[in-house]
């Protein structure tokens, strides 16, 4: 005779489940239900299934995920199974599903991830290649229950001073793995979560920022990329980037049917700009000669700037392009040249600020900016290109 699933529990609600740790309910603690089932909430307002039992007369804790990914009557649902099962002699944590190994909830939730990304962007590229280094020699052959505190440690310690960038990012991504495993009721909480935060030192290093060059030297780099023997839809990206201040995804994957010559206009979709809005970008005429010499190299269709292979230019490209031709300076860096050349010269913080597809926070001076600034950026983008071209000892001005 099979047992029927227990009837609705008054002692939790969907309501309480819903807003307990928020807007000033009941804050951090643990509240029972029946069948052993716990709901733990944490400082953090996130909240855990637990299921609390006794198996050959010990207590036993069983995560069973996280809130609200595990709902209130799945968990009563689980808790109820797992407490038949003890009954009857046998150890629910033998019938439980083992738990996966770290580089197999890595892939997991770099695919649950890879739809949020910009396409042809560099962030899953950036997960694997940090996880790789540092956090898979000591994890990736662990199942993601037998993580602790301490293996957490253990990576980010060596880095967490000389490379701090790299150690928040890392210490994000096992994370943003370790929440996932709470979700799905593998453990119940995260060992690079706040405990950790508490244990490392503080950082006392400011914000890294991209090498860039003096702007009164952009113009000699943008001489010495032409005159290389580099492949000549990477040379002319470069200008393109420097004369349009753009950001290198930006450039590397335009698409013809983005450029109109006729308004002498690029228009970026939304899904390759940070942020995530369409930027129309005003071409000044030696931008359009860029286009006409990539035309020529690559014909009308598809990339403006395609590789040898004919895919998008990788993004260490134009890096390395600059490393062999002796430039200091990375790709991005050439956005803030225009930027300390703008304010060098007098240009508007609006205008200067639009031209580089800024978010402006201010709702009336965004209003602005989109209503009467693309003139403007036009003006300026050429002063900038009629700069760059200036003979070589002419007055910086």
């Amino acid at each position: 005779m099979t047992s029927k699933t227990p009837k609705p529990a008054t002692g939790l609600t969907g309501l309480f489940v819903r807003n307990v740790g928020h807007s000033g309910k009941t804050g951090p603690d643990k509240y029972g239900d029946q069948h052993g089932l716990i709901l733990r909430v944490l400082p953090s307002g996130s909240k855990q299934w637990i299921w609390r039992g006794t198996v050959g007369g010990k207590r036993v804790d069983m995560g069973l995920g996280g809130y609200p990914y595990v709902t209130l009557a799945e968990a009563r649902q689980k808790a109820f199974e797992y407490r038949k099962s003890a009954r009857s002699g046998e150890d629910p944590r033998l019938a439980r599903e083992a738990s996966p190994k770290f580089k197999e909830a890595a892939e997991t939730v770099i695919a649950i991830h890879r739809a949020s990304w910009r396409p042809g962007g560099r962030s899953e590229g950036q997960w694997r290649a940090s996880l790789r280094d540092y956090a898979m020699p000591r994890l990736g052959a662990k199942g993601v229950d037998e993580i602790t505190t301490a293996d957490v440690m253990e990576i980010l310690l060596p880095i967490w001073s000389s490379k701090p960038e790299t150690a928040r990012r890392v210490r994000q991504r096992i994370g943003a793995i370790m929440k996932w495993a709470v979700a799905q009721g593998y453990r119940e909480s995260n060992p690079a979560g706040d405990a950790i935060g508490s244990a490392l030192p503080r950082h006392g290093k400011g914000r890294r920022h991209f090498r860039a060059l003096p702007h009164g030297e952009v113009g000699a780099a943008l001489e010495a990329i032409r005159a290389s023997r580099a492949w000549p839809a990477t040379k002319l990206a470069f200008e393109f980037l420097v004369l349009t201040a753009a950001r290198s995804g930006e450039v590397r994957h335009a698409m013809w049917q983005e450029m109109d010559v006729g308004t002498e206009t690029w228009t970026v979709p939304g899904d390759r700009m940070k942020s995530g809005r369409t930027h129309r970008v005003p071409l000044t005429p030696r931008a359009i000669e860029v286009l006409c010499e990539a035309r020529r190299h690559a014909g009308g269709d598809g990339l403006v700037f395609p590789s040898p292979t004919n895919r998008a230019l990788s993004a260490s490209t134009l890096s390395k392009l600059l490393r062999e031709n002796g430039v200091a300076a990375v790709p991005h860096g050439f956005r803030t040249s225009f930027r300390v050349w703008c304010g060098d010269t007098g240009v508007a913080r609006e205008v200067a600020e639009a031209a580089l597809a800024h978010v402006v926070r201010d709702k009336v001076e965004a209003a602005y900016a989109r209503g009467t600034l693309f003139a403007r950026r036009r003006e300026v983008m050429e002063q900038w290109a009629r700069y760059l071209a200036r003979p070589a000892g002419a007055d910086p001005a």
